[in-house]
Parts: structure tokens; C-alpha cells; sequence
């Protein structure tokens, strides 16, 4: 005679579960409690891309506005303008600032002496460390026109010397450059702890067969840490439409504004030094739902054709 075996119902399930882990629900529970207090109780505030707001009537008791900051933002010329510069300075920064952390880490992966790729790997850890605004700080002395070291190189090989911090022509390159150089080292160590994955004696194999240092990196680093890669560049693609304004607003100079105007620098503007919160609140949560868009698609894209994916 066959038993049948009946399943109890889930929620009797879940709660011995829960009885049964509870530690661990507990040690859980103060990461929960930041996550919903600092990231999710905040979101009711957009809410203000929705309205007239009025400090004085706070959120809720402000006159529903429906659509019409953002109709606003579309039919400006400035939303345009900065549109496009985000675009185009993401763009860049990804085509040129994604791959330069994992070329460094494939490299940095073949050094045998082991001192010497501690001592390389921390100075190219340190600019992580740097604030944004030593960062601009820096630029502006190094590419000074009378002052700076690169324009006194310049004056005695070239004889003349370029503005570099005023022409527009220069700042994505000044942007991009200073970033690679300020957040290689950092990113490199997400794929320095995949090589640490790749097997050795896959590499004394190949080593025996007469394969050069290229051709393991090749066909044996590269392919190893392409999960790790596949899934930084969804996140990379999510954050596409996100550039923090510090930078940008620190670099930004009246003769440059019109390749250094992005979304983030125009929404601090208007809504924090002109004080119209509906119009930038509309603004940035354009900003966030095309990232949240673009990440979805990248996500899908990936799964499809690779079998991996965040979700």
C-alpha cells in the first residue's frame, strides 16, 4: 500500500523555518532596519516630481502637479544639452574606463615577484583615497597656464601654452584620464580576486607546451574572470546615466559649460541654489527610472546570450 505523504501548509513551514534560524534572522536585523530607513522610507519623497511643492505644506499637503515638471524638462533647451553630455560622458567613461582595470589586473597577475606587485598594486590603490575635490585641485595646479608644470613642458618644447581646464575640447578627456587614474587600482581588485580562482595547473600546462605569458592571459586568465566581468559591466550599464555632479560642477568653468553641463550639475542647480525641488526632483528621477531601464535591458541582453545574470 502506497503512503502518501502530506506536505504541511507554508506558512506552518515558514514559521518553524523561522523558529528554527532565528540567530541568524537577528544578526540580519540591523542591516534590514538601515536598508529600509536610509533607502526605501526616502523614496516616498518622490512624490515632490509630482507637485507644486511648498515647504510650508510639506509633501503631502502640496498641490498634485501630475506630469508638468516633467513636461517642463523636456521642452527646455538645457534638458537637451545636458542629456546628450551625459550620454556622451558616460558613454566614454565606460568604453575607456571599464577595460583599464581588467588589462591592469591581467597584467599585474603575471608579475612572479611578489613584493613588487604589492608595492604596484598599493600605489595604484592610494588614488582611490583622494577626494574629488583634491582631485580638481590638483588638475587645476598641474595644468595651470603660467604656473603649472605640464604647461612649463609645453612653453620650452612647444613654445606656447594651452588652456586645458578652460577649453571645452579637454574636459571629457581631463574627466575620463583622472578618473581611470583615480579608480583603476580600486576596480582591479574584484578581478585580481577572480585570477586568484584560475587554476595553476592549467597555467604549468600550458607552460609546457611552449605557450607564452599572452597566450595564457588569452586563453586561460581572460576566459576565467569572464562571469566577474559580464556582471561589473550590467552594473556599469546601470549606472550609466549616474555621474556624481562633484566632479563635473568642481571642473566646470563658465567657457566649458557646454560639454560640462550634465543632468546631476543642473538638477543641484535648480533645485538646491534656485530652490525649484519639483522641477529637479523630476529631473532626477528621470535620471534614475533610465538607469533602472537601461539595467534591465543590459541584464536581459546578458542572460540571453551568456546564461549569466544579476536576476
Amino acid at each position: 500500500m502506497e503512503v502518501i505523504k502530506l506536505q504541511r501548509p507554508f506558512g506552518e513551514r515558514m514559521k518553524q523555518f523561522l523558529l528554527h534560524n532565528w540567530r541568524l534572522y537577528l544578526l540580519l536585523l540591523p542591516g534590514i532596519i538601515w536598508l529600509v530607513v536610509f533607502c526605501y522610507l526616502p523614496m516616498y519623497g518622490v512624490t515632490i516630481a509630482f507637485k507644486d511643492f511648498n515647504s510650508k505644506l510639506g509633501i503631502m499637503g502640496s498641490h498634485w502637479a501630475g506630469f508638468k515638471y516633467f513636461r517642463q524638462f523636456f521642452t527646455t533647451n538645457v534638458a537637451l544639452v545636458t542629456m546628450r553630455n551625459t550620454i556622451l560622458l558616460s558613454t566614454y567613461s565606460l568604453l575607456f574606463g571599464f577595460p583599464a582595470p581588467i588589462i591592469f589586473a591581467l597584467l599585474l597577475n603575471q608579475v612572479n615577484r611578489l613584493r613588487f606587485k604589492k608595492l604596484v598594486q598599493t600605489i595604484s590603490f592610494a588614488p582611490h583615497f583622494i577626494s574629488v575635490v583634491v582631485l580638481v585641485s590638483m588638475l587645476n595646479i598641474m595644468l595651470a597656464p603660467t604656473s603649472g608644470f605640464i604647461n612649463n613642458i609645453l612653453k620650452q618644447t612647444l613654445g606656447y601654452e594651452i588652456l586645458f581646464t578652460t577649453r571645452p575640447q579637454y574636459f571629457r578627456s581631463l574627466y575620463i584620464g583622472s578618473g581611470i587614474w583615480q579608480g583603476m587600482g580600486f576596480s582591479a581588485v574584484v578581478f585580481l580576486a577572480a585570477l586568484t580562482g584560475v587554476s595553476q595547473e592549467i597555467h604549468e600546462a600550458a607552460i609546457m607546451d611552449g605557450a607564452s605569458k599572452v597566450k595564457r592571459i588569452l586563453h586561460i586568465d581572460l576566459p576565467s574572470i569572464v562571469p566577474t566581468i559580464i556582471i561589473m559591466l550590467i552594473l556599469s550599464i546601470g549606472n550609466l546615466f549616474t555621474i556624481g555632479y562633484e566632479k563635473a560642477y568642481l571642473m566646470q568653468v563658465s567657457m566649458n559649460t557646454a560639454v560640462s553641463e550634465i543632468i546631476s550639475t543642473y538638477v543641484y542647480k535648480i533645485g538646491l541654489k534656485n530652490a525649484q525641488f519639483s522641477f529637479a526632483a523630476a529631473a532626477g528621477l528621470f535620471n534614475s527610472v533610465a538607469n533602472f531601464a537601461l539595467l534591465v535591458i543590459a541584464n536581459v541582453i546578458t542572460r540571453k546570450y551568456s546564461e549569466l545574470s544579476l536576476f
